[in-house]
């Protein structure tokens, strides 16, 4: 048999009884330099991991022809491993937690291979900080590039446990969160040696550990907290994504601040503050940011949030809260439905239709004002075709523009970019009205 045996930094102390046993009778015993220096004197051969290939070629051949024992064992531990021999690998934690249990159970059979996991870095960190971890997404990029990693990111999940290494070491991910411009906020706990005499965990918010070096064998998690929106510090517009409470299970639906800005721009506000109050309708206004947007920078109008789902409507208040913003009115209902009751508008922003984008823009077309603006942002080719078959057939006048955004992003020592999804912007007026 070939035991796989995790083991922690506190080495040999902290084996159980029965992984202790089992090292100490192996006929042959495989892992890393550090490994093998816990078991100075032990009498078997030792084969160190630093070639993946020969170690597995040694249990390979032990397999086949099982070791002899040498010459400085006792007669127990000749006996025993005469009886039955056996070899160990040492690994670190449990073997199959993005461990060498994976490549073992490629390259031998599984009939051969037992398995005794020891505390993984994972269990051993989120009890450092204090924290269940049962609903923690959990990454690796020990050894690994950051491909699986910047998608788990941009999910935002509430907690996010990552391994590192020392290419990609905490400042490196920290510099990739800080560039990803997420939708929310973490606290970053460093978690490093653990398990060992230096173990130490460190906790800040992710810009502190921008410049900050640490043990190659550490772990990083983050925990989404909600940061105080500070008003002083926002811009006039352009509100970063991140400032804005959003959906828990899905973070990154809402208006991108690119996009955002680009229909704020499109939608060619009125700067005046003479005539009639003006109208705006949001219409699919999930979180509220571009009504929110909207709001602060025409506070004069009246901004009315369409949203169909409670959880969306929540947020549009919880927003408005957050920014201190008085003139946006949450509609709870589906459009066009939904639309009935409101005062005729000036402007209309269409960000999300249910799959009734030509229902609404028939009543957007008898109702809005004269020299009104509606402006639509389309993710798909299907509702991009709908909207120009029906602009045409109604003999509008359209700009029809495509988005394609790309965000530079910290990959360890370099940047790459990071493509957002394209976006179709369709600004529509009615035949011989013009926009202020």
């Amino acid at each position: 048999m070939i035991h796989v045996v995790g083991i922690g930094l506190d080495g040999a102390v902290g084996l159980a009884p029965t992984a202790l046993t089992l090292v100490e009778q192996a006929s042959l015993l495989v892992g890393s330099d550090r490994h093998l220096s816990y078991f100075p004197h032990h009498p078997a051969p030792k084969h160190p991991l630093g070639d993946l290939s020969s170690a597995i070629a040694t249990l390979k051949t032990f397999l086949d022809h099982p070791a002899n024992p040498t010459a400085n064992q006792t007669a127990n531990q000749t006996a025993n491993q005469t009886a039955n021999p056996t070899a160990v690998v040492l690994t670190s934690g449990d073997p199959l937690f993005f461990g060498l249990g994976r490549l073992l159970l490629e390259q031998l059979p599984a009939d051969f291979l037992q398995f005794h996991p020891h505390l993984s870095s994972i269990q051993l960190a989120f009890s450092a900080i204090k924290q269940p971890w049962q609903d923690t997404v959990i990454v690796s990029v020990h050894g690994r590039s950051l491909d699986a990693l910047i998608p788990a990111l941009k999910r935002s999940p509430a907690k996010l446990a990552i391994l590192t290494d020392p290419t990609h070491s905490p400042r490196a991910i920290a510099a990739l969160i800080l560039s990803l411009e997420l939708p929310v906020d973490y606290r970053c706990h460093i978690c490093e040696n653990l398990g060992g005499s230096h173990e130490a965990v460190h906790t800040g918010a992710v810009q502190e550990f921008l410049t900050r070096d640490f043990a190659s064998l550490s772990v990083m998690v983050l925990v989404k907290v909600d940061v105080p929106t500070d008003l002083r510090a926002l811009p006039l517009f352009g509100i970063a994504d991140g400032a804005f409470a959003t959906f828990r299970d899905r973070p990154g639906l809402m208006t991108k601040r690119e996009v955002r800005m680009l229909v704020l721009g499109e939608l060619a506000l009125p700067s005046g503050h003479s005539g009639p109050v003006p109208v705006i309708w949001d219409i699919g206004a999930g979180t509220g940011s571009v009504s929110i947007e909207l709001g602060r920078l025409c506070p004069s109008a009246q901004v009315f949030a369409i949203e169909k789902t409670a959880a969306g409507v929540g947020l549009i208040e919880a927003n408005g809260d957050r920014f201190k913003v008085t003139n946006v009115q949450p509609i709870r209902g589906s459009a066009p439905a939904a639309l009935a009751e409101l005062p005729d508008p000036d402007r209309v922003f269409i960000g999300g239709s249910g799959g009734n984008l030509a229902a609404i823009l028939t009543v957007c077309g008898a109702r809005l004002r004269a020299e009104g603006v509606v402006v639509l942002a389309l993710a798909t080719l299907e509702n991009l075709a709908i909207a120009q078959a029906w602009f045409k057939r109604e003999g509008w006048t359209v700009r029809l523009m495509q988005a394609q955004f790309s965000k530079g992003t910290a990959i360890a020592n370099h940047t790459r970019w990071s493509p957002l999804n394209p976006i179709h912007i369709i600004t529509a007026t009615q035949h011989g009205s013009s926009s202020t």
